[in-house]
């Protein structure tokens, strides 16, 4: 039976959000921590986007070290020759892409304003599809934005076309999150049983179905008989009402009724640390988890009500779907409330020195001390905020990795 496989897009969906972002630092240890969980691929920015490039090389160079294995590293582009060029001129490495572009008749005519026809988007995706081989891409997904508002004979056509052109896969993007559970369900199921190639289910909140249409959308894609790809950001960071949650949509498709039992993944997920990730986005993005978000809200695991409490105390199975520990949670969440020395842009040698040490660093030389500090400094110019313990660790054991991250070149 065809499989369920995770792409997760925090990094390039969840940072266009309106008013948030993330450092570069941060979106590494995002794509660290992406793949310490076993997610399949991380959409890990923009190669046409001048500041991302160096940031783009760096987690490559990650990816080569083996520090990012075996997740994959995916960009996103316009389908468009133009951001082919780019993407491999700026980031010459990049081995995994994603092609855009809007397919409902309500985007073609309202962003393209009469510039373009149908048979123009198809003929638009499959150049820039077949430039993006031509220049060295291992897998090439293809993205129907607002693909729920479109005809789903024209989307046929479409996904047919990038599959004769080489496509790995089609995106399916809810970009609206127009679609409900079983909308979604007849259109992907008719899409992978017509088009024959995998498909990615991309399902944003906006009507409050994000997860249910993901969930639904893969079912779909499975009972059609293809593998699907579920996309995801963490925490449900993204524009407007959010996207489909990371731990929220792996809860769903393994313990939900029946599901787990029909439906396989086809990475194994080590739900131990969905907390570590929950809070580490929690604090860059500085957007508290809800207290009812799903296995890691603070209430997740939370009971009041006599009979609730009775019978969990009793067995937590009578009021629990799934235990805290299988997330990684349980350990006491520790407070200074004494004397603290942060490393920040104006820290000294002593204080980092004293703050590394109790993280069992040391430093063979005050020479080497001064050089991570200098890169601490700047991270946390960048961050505007105090470094975490592992922000810290990454600097102090990549260093050259971190200066990369950390050197921006804008345009003169």
């Amino acid at each position: 039976m065809p499989k369920i496989y995770f792409i997760d897009v925090t990094n390039r969906d969840g940072v266009q959000t309106a008013k948030l972002g993330l450092s570069k630092i941060e979106k590494t240890l995002i794509n660290i921590y992406l793949n310490e969980l076993g997610i399949f691929q991380s959409e890990f920015g923009f190669p046409t986007t001048r500041h991302e490039s160096r940031y783009l090389q760096a987690n490559l160079e990650l990816a080569k070290m083996g520090v990012l294995s075996p997740i994959r590293l995916e960009g996103w582009i316009r389908a468009i020759i133009g951001d082919v060029e780019t993407a491999f001129r700026l980031v010459p490495g990049i081995k995994h892409l994603n092609l855009s572009i809007s397919t409902s008749s309500q985007m073609i005519d309202g962003k393209f304003q009469g510039r373009k026809k149908k048979e123009d988007i198809i003929n638009d995706m499959t150049e820039a599809l077949e430039a993006a081989r031509a220049a060295g891409a291992e897998t090439v997904g293809v993205n129907a934005e607002d693909a729920s508002r479109t005809d789903l004979e024209f989307l046929i056509k479409f996904g047919m076309a990038a599959k004769e052109h080489g496509a790995d896969r089609l995106r399916y993007c809810d970009t609206l999150g127009y679609d409900n559970p079983f909308t979604i369900y007849e259109t992907t199921r008719a899409l992978a049983e017509n088009i024959g190639i995998p498909i990615e289910i991309h399902c944003h909140g906006d009507l409050g179905m994000g997860v249910a249409n993901s969930v639904a959308g893969a079912k779909g894609v499975i009972d059609g008989g293809q593998d699907v790809y579920i996309n995801t950001t963490v925490n449900g960071i993204g524009e407007r009402a959010g996207n489909a949650d990371l731990v929220a949509v792996v809860l769903a498709v393994t313990k939900s009724k029946g599901f787990g039992q029909k439906y396989k993944l086809g990475h194994p997920i080590k739900l131990k640390k969905a907390w570590k990730i929950a809070k580490f986005a929690e604090y860059a993005f500085d957007v508290a988890i809800p207290i009812n978000q799903p296995g890691v809200g603070a209430n997740a695991f939370a009971h009041s009500s006599g009979i609730h409490a009775d019978g969990v105390l009793k067995d937590p199975e009578n009021y629990e779907l799934y235990g805290y520990k299988e997330l990684g949670r349980g350990e006491p969440v520790k407070v200074e409330t004494g004397r603290e020395i942060i490393a920040g842009q104006y820290s000294g040698i002593s204080g980092f020195s004293h703050i590394m040490g109790k993280m069992d660093v040391s430093f063979s030389s005050r020479e080497e001390a001064s050089e991570i500090l200098e890169l601490a400094r700047y991270a946390n110019v960048e961050s505007q905020k105090p470094l975490v313990e592992d922000e810290l660790l990454f600097i102090a054991k990549y260093p050259k990795i971190a200066k990369k991250l950390l050197t921006l070149t804008p345009l003169e």
